[in-house]
Parts: structure tokens; sequence; C-alpha cells
């Protein structure tokens, strides 16, 4: 589980055109015309090139300066302390042991009303004093009033409010809720792409005293009806009219349902307790602030105030209940950490387009930023279907968290898009290239000790990394993320090659989003780096190698799930430890691997353990032609693997089709293959492509550490996995009970007749 912390939303990001680099635009205070035209990697190496001043510096020389700049937000709780490598720890109450019976009144509880006790220090940012959610917005308008809080366009025009605006018009929601009835601890749902009033919403619903609740925008109508339910949602606030129509099918199921509230698009039809943005908001305008203010003056840090619900991959969703000082005080943690600057110094900028509907979007783009005074700007409802780097590059984000898919798909993009260029132009890429992966690699493995940069680096830089840079609108970025799921090496060290490091993040819903984050001066390639300051990380009962079940403690750690008793103490141990599921270890230098997770390990019918994913990583990177790949084998004689083939994705549903990737069908040509669909391939049909994947599963199993851990039989399906066919959660995991279901027949069919290694049909190749 490589980070539940940001859920792709529908996550037609798959689309290629989502990540075309485009030309340059003015910044978003004006008028912005869009091209069509992509720039490749290559197309970026040359041009212009009289027009960069040698005195420029990249993103990460500007990093290098910040890490030692006085100005950065910090408080003396920030100041970094040194910490023995294992176990990064700021002083905790962390209690030896705990009844089951006393960590209900104390430090969880599955009641919505219910209060827990906070996981104080004795010092350092684990004993900052704990803030409400309203304390924290109130002393961002007094720090920074003045300054731009959110923006977003509206056809040519950029509007935008600053946090003086922005908190009246959450307050002003807020008695509008009330006066549509919201109770206390009851549920508002949200449904619908970011925006300013989606963020409204949200902060409203907490400072009336209610559930903030996202709900995935991909969600049937019936699983809008379970977490509706679930946490007896007063009000909905939809989008638009194909959200709105989810809501319409089952209000009559939805006993505590008040009002359905459409932020987007006038009204197609007139219904009681329906309202338009506008009506909703004058509802609250001249209501008296006494009765709101009443109720935040009685609301304590350690009471719940969002909801996020898991994806329920492995049943019904479960109501993560986070309290006011889940989500404020992991704020400071965060910005802390990544040294993020105050608005009064300088402004961080953030691009919010990464479903709410989850903790990592909520955390980067409501809490963080508003901690610092930063300013978060709305993408478009289209930005995964190919116009977010559109916005990319009007924005100029100086921090930026993308999925792995969307850096996969920048990858993808242009790597298809360079090979079409003039030789020169490659070679001097992948010159470029090879310098910036050799000098990036040095200052990683010198732990951010000061790197004298050579001249090729340099020249590398002018030529290609500038420009690479703005064309994806990354020029001012000074911090890259990713997260949600696991990312290969393959394409950690392509953005690293053109000095575009990503930081990889760790965490859960549970855990407020982030527990370890990798950070410019101390990170390792596909480590998902060390403890945001103030928690803890425990291995529990390690192995030989160091590998055991990641734990968690820290004033992140939630609340527990709503109405679910059970579920809570399932996943919090007697101590108080929260419990991850997966599996990792630390490397000597205190950095954290994530190695497998718990309830995805393969038993063999010899009764040998295998972590699946290590394996499936090895395939895809030994195959890049390949976009998924599950093993199978649990409680069978030996390894199998099913395996799609990277292909176009429907824009509007998220459905694979079976035109393939321009990548893919590069790499077919390169091969000798004329396939350009899924169709041609499938089932062994393309016989040079199923000899490359032979040679390339080969591979595989020249590394695999034992007989046992080899893959002997594979097929390729018919189609991708997705969202929209059922295989993948929202975050993009596996749901590996329901490929088991679905191919059923191909899976036994690998078993009909079973082939050792030593069989002449399927010969194994020697270690």
């Amino acid at each position: 589980m490589h980070l539940t912390l940001c859920e792709p939303a529908a996550m037609s990001l798959c689309e290629p055109a989502a990540v075309d680099p485009p030309r340059d635009v003015s910044c978003l205070h004006s008028s912005c015309g869009t091209g069509d035209s992509v720039a490749s990697l290559d197309d970026i190496v040359i041009d212009s090139t009289a027009n960069e001043s040698s005195e420029e510096e990249s993103a990460g020389e500007r990093e290098e300066e910040a890490g030692a700049n006085s100005d950065l937000i910090h408080s003396s709780t920030c100041i970094p302390s040194e910490q023995p490598p294992h176990i990064q720890t700021v002083s905790a109450h962390r209690p030896d042991s705990l009844s089951l019976a006393v960590a209900e009144s104390d430090l969880w509880t599955s009641r919505g009303d219910g209060e827990v006790k906070l996981r104080m220090g004795d010092s350092g940012i684990a004993a900052e004093p704990p803030l409400t959610v309203d304390q924290m917005f109130k002393s961002a308008v007094e720090r920074f009033g003045r300054y731009t809080a959110l923006g977003w366009r509206e056809g040519e025009q950029t509007k935008t409010l600053s946090y003086k605006e922005y908190y009246q018009a959450c307050r002003t929601a807020a008695k509008s809720f009330l006066k549509l009835g919201l109770e206390r601890y009851h549920g508002v749902g949200i449904l619908g792409f970011n925006s300013a009033e989606w963020f409204i919403s949200d902060i409203a619903a907490i400072l009336a005293g209610g559930f903030a609740v996202g709900i995935y925008t991909t969600n049937s109508p019936e699983a809008c009806q379970y977490v509706a339910e679930n946490c007896k949602a007063n009000i909905i606030v939809v989008e638009n009219q194909k959200q709105l129509q989810k809501i319409l099918q089952i209000q009559d199921k939805l006993p505590h349902l008040k009002a359905i509230i459409q932020y987007k698009d006038a009204l197609k039809e007139k219904r009681p307790n329906l309202y338009t943005w506008a009506d909703f908001m004058e509802l609250g305008r001249d209501e008296s602030d006494t009765q709101l203010d009443g109720i935040i003056a009685t609301q304590k840090p350690n009471q719940c105030c969002t909801l996020i619900y898991t994806s329920g991959t492995t049943g019904q969703p479960k109501g993560v209940m986070l309290s006011h000082d889940n989500l404020t005080w992991t704020a400071l943690s965060v910005g802390c950490h990544v040294r993020l600057t105050e608005a009064t110094k300088s402004q961080e900028i953030v691009v919010s387009y990464l479903p709410l509907s989850h903790i990592a979007a909520q955390m980067v783009d409501i809490w963080v930023t508003m901690k610092v005074g930063g300013a978060t700007y709305f993408a478009q409802p289209d930005a995964l279907k190919g116009t977010l780097v559109n916005t990319m590059r009007e924005v100029r984000p100086t921090a930026f968290m993308g999925v792995p898919r969307v850096w996969e798909k920048m990858q993808e993009k242009m790597k298809s898009t360079g090979a079409k260029s003039s030789t020169v132009r490659r070679k001097v890429a992948v010159w470029a290239k090879g310098v910036g992966l050799q000098t990036n690699l040095r200052k990683m493995n010198q732990n951010g000790a000061v790197v004298r940069t050579p001249v090729n680096y340099r020249l590398a830089k002018k030529l290609v990394f500038t420009k690479v840079r703005k064309a994806l609108g990354l020029d001012r970025c000074t911090k890259c993320y990713t997260g949600a799921a696991p990312i290969t090496k393959d394409t950690l060290e392509f953005f690293l090659s053109l000095d575009i490091p990503l930081y990889e993040l760790y965490g859960m819903s549970e855990s407020t989003g982030p527990h370890t984050i990798s950070q410019s001066e101390a990170f390792r390639l596909t480590s998902c780096g060390k403890v945001i300051p103030g928690c803890e990380t425990k291995i529990h009962s390690p192995d030989e190698e160091g590998n055991g079940e990641i734990c968690f403690w820290g004033r992140h750690v939630f609340m527990g799930y709503l109405n679910m008793a059970d579920k809570t103490k399932d996943a919090l141990d007697d101590e108080g430890w929260l419990h991850s599921g997966d599996l990792g270890k630390h490397d000597e230098n205190g950095f954290l691997f994530i190695t497998g997770r718990i309830k995805e390990l393969i038993i063999t019918a010899g009764g040998e353990n295998i972590p699946p994913v290590p394996i499936e990583d090895a395939v895809k990177e030994a195959l890049p032609l390949v976009s998924n790949a599950m093993l199978i084998g649990d409680k069978r004689k030996f390894l199998a693997m099913l395996l799609t083939i990277k292909c176009q994705v429907n824009g509007d549903t998220g459905a694979p089709e079976d035109e393939l990737t321009p990548e893919a069908i590069e790499l077919c040509r390169k091969l000798g293959s004329s396939a350009t669909r899924v169709s041609e391939i499938a089932g062994g049909r393309d016989r040079v492509i199923h000899a490359a994947i032979q040679d390339g599963i080969n591979r595989v199993n020249e590394n695999a550490t034992s007989n046992a851990q080899r893959i002997q039989k594979w097929t390729i399906l018919g189609q991708d996995f997705s969202i929209f066919g059922g295989e993948l959660g929202p975050t993009m995991k596996l749901k590996r009970p329901v490929v088991m279901k679905m191919y059923k027949e191909q899976i036994e069919h690998f078993y009909k007749e079973v082939v050792t290694p030593s069989t002449p049909d399927n010969p194994m190749p020697s270690k």
C-alpha cells in the first residue's frame, strides 16, 4: 500500500494527451491561448538557446539556497534534530501497554461524537498546542489576510479569493448549512471536481459542527448511498447535473437528507430543497453570527471534523475519522518537514487537480497550503484528459504532487514525441540525460552535501533541463512529489536524468496522509523517505532481513472508523500503534522501503512466502510494453502471471480501448511487429511480441532468489485493467480478489497441466 494518500479520479489521466508539453503561455492573470502543438524533449533541446540567461538558476539550485535560508517557515519546533537511523522520533507519550477498554476511551473511538486523547509529546513539534480548524484558519487570516488563497479560471478571466474573503465565504456557507438544518456530527457530502465551492463546503461543514465528507466522483449511485447513509448526511453538495442525477436516484433512501446544492451550471429542473450555489450562499448572508460562533466555541481539537472513506477494495468502505488536531497538526509537521515558506517571504503555489475525496489532495491543497499562506489554483475539470499541462504552465507551481500514472504519462509522451525528432536532437538529449542522471545520483549519495557541478552538467542544464521544466510548467517547482501507488525505478531515473527528482511519500488515510516524505537532501530511489517530525515508525516482528509490518505513532493517527469498533481494534494494537498492513524495512541510513503488502503475500503450495509487488514491478521494468502485471500462485505449485498491454483510454469513461498507445506502437515497431491493437497481441497472437515478452520474463527469472519465485506461465489479457472495469480501485491499486474472479478461467488454465521448471515445454534459465 504505497501511500493511500492520493486517490485519482476516473483516471482518464491515462489519456496520453494529458501531458503534451505546450508552448509558452503568459501568466494566469492574463488571457492565455492554448495551442495544440506538441513539444517533445528533443524539440526543446536546442531552440531559442540564445534567449536563455546564463544567470538563470535551476529550481534545484534555488532549493539548495532555500535550505540555508533563515526566512523559511520554522519556529523552534521546525528545526530538525539528530535522530537514530531506524526510528526517527520526537518525544511522544507512547504507552508501553494499554488495555483496549482504556484505549477506546483514550486513544480511539468509533463514535462520531466521541473524543480521544491526543498523542502529545514532551517537547518539540509533538508538544505544539493543539488547534481547531477555525483557530488555524483565523491565524492564517491574521497573517495572510490580503494574500491570494484560491484562484481559478472562468472563461478567459482569472478569479481569486484572498484569505480574508475565503474565511468569510466559509462562515457564510456554514450559516447557510445551519439554516438548511445541518445537525451536529452529521455529514455534508461533497461530490464533484475540485473548486473553490468544494473547499468552502468542506470547511463550512466543519465550522458548522458537521462532518466534511468527500465522495468519489466515480462512485455509482449505490456507492454514494452507502457513504451518505453511513455519515447520516443532512446535505449533499454536487458539482453538476451528472452528479445530481446520482443523488436524485437514491434520495428516497436517505432519511437524513434535507437539501442538495449544485455548485456548477444552471439547474435543469426545479425541485424542493434543491439549490444553486448562489441561492445557497444567500441563505446565510444576512444571518446572525451568534449561532455559528456558539458552535465554533464548543469545538475541541480532539473531536472529529472530517470523514475520509476508504476505497473499499476489500469490502464496504470505512469512514476514517479525522480530528481537528489530525488536520492542523499534520499540516504543521509537513510544512516544517518539507520547509515551505510563508507567504510573507515568498508565497507557495500549488495546483489542485487530484480528487479531494481522499486526504492527500486535501492535506496538500487545503491544509498545508493554508498553514503557510500559500495559493491554490484549480485545474480544469478535464485536467486528467489533457489540460493539466496548460494550467501548470500558467500557474507555474512551486510544489507539485503527481500520482505515478501522471509521471508515467509525461515520460511516455516525451519518449514518443522525442523518437520523432532529428538525429542531432536525440543525441543531445541522450547525452544530457546521461549527465543529469550521474550528477544527481552523486548528489543523492552525498546526503545533501554540496557537490561541485561539472561543466557538462551546466551545459546540459542550459540546453535541455531548463527547457524541459518550462515546457512542463515546473520551472519554479522545487518540490515534485509522487505517491498513491508504487512508481517504477525506470520512471524515477528518467526524471532524475532530466534534473527533476521525484520525492516519494508514504502514508494512509488513517495517518491523515503522509507518514514519511523524501527530501531534496535526503532521498533514495525507490525509498519513501523518512518519518515526518513528531512521529515514529516501528517495524513489527521483523524477519532476518529486517522486513516486518510498518506501524505508525503520532498525532496524525486517526481517531477510529465511524461505527466500526471491531475494524478500529484491528487497525490499532493494544499500545495504540497503527498497523499499516504494509511490509517494509529501514536501510542503514534510516530510509524506509516498502517491500510488500501483508494481505498480498502469496503462500505457495510448497509453503514459500512470496511478496508479489517486487516481481510485478520487475516485469514492468523489463517490459515497457506491459501496463499491468499480476502474479498468481497462492496455494499453487508454481507462479504464473496475468499481463496487460499499454492501450489508449476513453477520455470520458476511463475505459481501456483496443488501440495501443503511441509508445506501445513504437516499441512494437522496434521489435519487428506491425501490431497497432491489443487484440492483435492478446493470447499469443503475435509471435514476435510473444517471444519478446518471454525473453523479458526470462531476464526477471534470472534474478529470482529461489526457484519458487520464478514465473513459469503467463498470458496477455484482451484488455487493460482500469477503474472502469473494476480491476483497479480509486488509487489505481490492483483489486486482486476481483481480478482473480474475473479471470478465473485463464488462471485455472495455467494449472490444468502442472509444469515444473524442468519440463521441455517450459524451460527455465539457470540462476
